[in-house]
């Protein structure tokens, strides 16, 4: 069977047939491969150059492959944060005619690092948690779209800085599969395989003394199931209120609103002695503050950002002249963002040498440059603005954070 290669853009296949197929994974040479720090796993995995893009090779069987490839393209359509799905490459064969496994390749995801890479530095106790909270937020988003993991772990996940958070990918979907929805039963084992798995990787950074040692693997493991099932819990319940205070349902949505959530769809009932309301969130959409910023400035960032940023452009637009929400004659929201964007946000990312970014995109350098903000005005007792914070964080603090890009990769 020839060399085919199935790929979801037009334009991949072009670039990727220069890599070099006929080698197994491991023997590919230096030059074709991109250090960067990568997790272990079951497979022989690889990071490589192909045209402008930065890719994950895996390889893995035919089967194997092809689903993986079509899970991570209905994550995709679902707007689940996972790696995106290139290619599929099938029918590779050596030099000396010998078949090779097939290859899943994914789209290396910016800014990312496997949680083992992020243990380099004896990770602090509350940003294990950080960690752990934003795997329970990607762990609760895939059961509310029907998918179950099946294997879920720290070692299968990808974290991103968002704001001073995390935001967690799915990196691994091979055990995972798609329901209309899930059992609580098919839920509390998903639940249950992520305890052990993280008890175990804890347990192994324990051994190799790169765990804090006031991180207890066994009860970091544990807060999991509580993370999930407080989320969870918020997230579906069941509420009744008293008629007369049926503003309580506004309340509860902006509750969902502030977690990061929207309710696209809500049931409604009145009691039949009407003296009671319940009311119960059917379909609960993550995302809230991103589609919102979306919507104002076109710019895709990660929900933390996206609050961090919003809170920043809505005191902004205060202080415009032409800013008069009562006024249907004033500048609608969308125009002062924009502006906001061109006069305020990009003048600020940009004032900031690219070379001192380590690795964080243009909304983390801008939350991270607000953040100092409030800590020099808050010395200062005055707001110090943007042009002196952005002076202060290229030279009192950009020089003294480590590269989280560096090279620290682990064997397979």
């Amino acid at each position: 069977m020839p060399l085919q290669i199935t790929a979801t853009d037009a334009e991949h296949p072009s670039f990727l047939l220069d890599l070099a197929w006929h080698l197994p994974l491991e023997e590919w040479p230096a030059a074709s491969l991109v250090a960067l720090p990568r997790g272990i796993s079951r497979h022989v995995v690889r990071f490589a150059r192909a045209g402008s893009e930065v890719v994950a090779i895996k390889e893995v069987s035919q089967w194997a492959a092809e689903r993986e490839y079509e899970l991570l393209r209905d994550l995709d359509r679902l707007a689940i944060p996972a790696v995106d799905a290139m290619a599929v490459v099938t029918g590779r064969v050596a030099a000396d005619g010998t078949p090779l496994e097939p290859a899943l390749i994914t789209r290396h995801l910016n800014g990312s690092l496997p949680y083992r890479s992020m243990f380099e530095t004896t990770m602090r106790p509350g940003t294990v948690n950080r960690l752990l909270d934003a795997l329970a937020v990607l762990l609760v988003r895939l059961h509310l779209v029907g998918f179950a993991w099946g294997d879920c772990s720290l070692s299968n996940t990808l974290f991103r800085r968002d704001a001073g958070a995390y935001a967690a990918y799915l990196v691994d979907a091979e055990t995972g599969q798609i329901q209309p929805g899930l059992s609580n039963g098919q839920r509390d084992y998903d639940i249950d395989v992520a305890r052990m798995n993280i008890a175990g990787e804890l347990m192994d950074l324990e051994a190799g003394g790169s765990l804090h040692p006031s991180v207890d693997p066994l009860t970091f493991s544990e807060a999991i199931v509580a993370r999930y099932g407080d989320l969870w819990h918020e997230l579906t319940r069941e509420s009744v209120y008293p008629a007369s205070k049926r503003h309580y349902i506004d309340r509860r949505i902006r509750r969902l609103n502030d977690l990061g959530f929207d309710v696209a769809e809500m049931q409604i009932q009145r009691s039949p002695e009407g003296d009671t309301v319940t009311f119960l969130p059917k379909v609960v959409d993550a995302g809230h503050h991103q589609r919102q910023l979306l919507r104002l400035t076109g710019m895709d960032t990660e929900e933390n950002q996206a609050r961090s940023l919003l809170n920043d452009l809505e005191h902004w637009m205060a202080t415009q002249d032409d800013y008069t929400p009562e006024d249907p004659l004033g500048a609608r929201p969308e125009v002062l963002a924009h502006r906001w964007v061109r006069q305020v946000f990009r003048p600020a990312v940009r004032a900031v040498p690219v070379e001192l970014r380590r690795g964080m995109d243009p909304a983390q350098v801008y939350h991270e440059l607000l953040e100092h903000r409030w800590y020099l005005s808050e010395r200062a007792q005055h707001d110090v603005g943007l042009e002196a914070t952005v002076a202060s964080y290229i030279t009192d603090i950009l020089p003294h954070v480590p590269d989280p890009t560096a090279e620290t990769a682990q064997d397979e």
